[in-house]
């Protein structure tokens, strides 16, 4: 049974997950944190963390570590096929259509695309607001240490166009010092 559940939770992530990782993440949590309770929100955004860290595409790699998690490793292989089994029906489909039109299908795509947009700007957007809420909050009360690394950090990517992963190793060695003091 829970194979089966894991089955249709990341069918549906895969189906509805349009525009990339971040865009997925709403649709994860909805699954795995709230719909059935296979993980708390903490153990969500320490997974999300570990899924970010390694290569490959967010989704899969968080439905991977959630099938492991629930179910092992043929848990793993169910949830990360199940994600990825859509793309491919469609991906394939619309090949075949876009084969055959020759050139009409391409405008009806990009229609559909053009649509798409602002559902997948929100789906961005809410994942990044959960993910900041994550990030600043510890026990349910405003860690200001977070809140002024994070506003800090957001200064150096906008106005000093510092490098991400510049940002990410003074980040990662100053909260190691930090580490170090307290």
């Amino acid at each position: 049974m829970i194979f089966l559940k894991l089955f249709w939770a990341f069918l549906q992530i895969g189906m509805f997950s349009v525009g990339g990782g971040y865009a997925a993440l709403p649709l994860i949590k909805n699954q795995v944190v709230i719909k059935n309770t296979w993980l708390t929100a903490k153990e969500f955004y320490d997974i999300v963390t570990i899924a970010e860290m390694t290569p490959g595409p967010l989704a899969i790699n968080a439905a991977t570590f959630v099938g492991i998690k629930i179910a092992g490793i043929p848990g793993a292989l169910v949830a990360s096929f199940s994600t990825v089994l859509p793309s491919m029906f469609i991906v394939t489909s619309l090949a075949l259509v876009l084969y055959h039109k020759r050139g009409g299908g391409v405008k009806i795509m990009e229609k559909i695309l053009y649509g798409l947009r602002p559902a997948v700007i929100a789906l961005i957007t809410s994942a990044a607001f959960s993910l900041i809420e994550v990030a600043l909050l510890q026990d349910e009360e405003l860690n200001v240490f977070k809140v002024l690394a994070f506003f800090t950090q957001v200064y150096l990517l906008r106005t000093k166009k510092i490098s991400p992963m510049k940002l990410l190793i003074l980040t990662g060695a100053g909260s190691f010092l930090i580490y170090l003091v307290i």
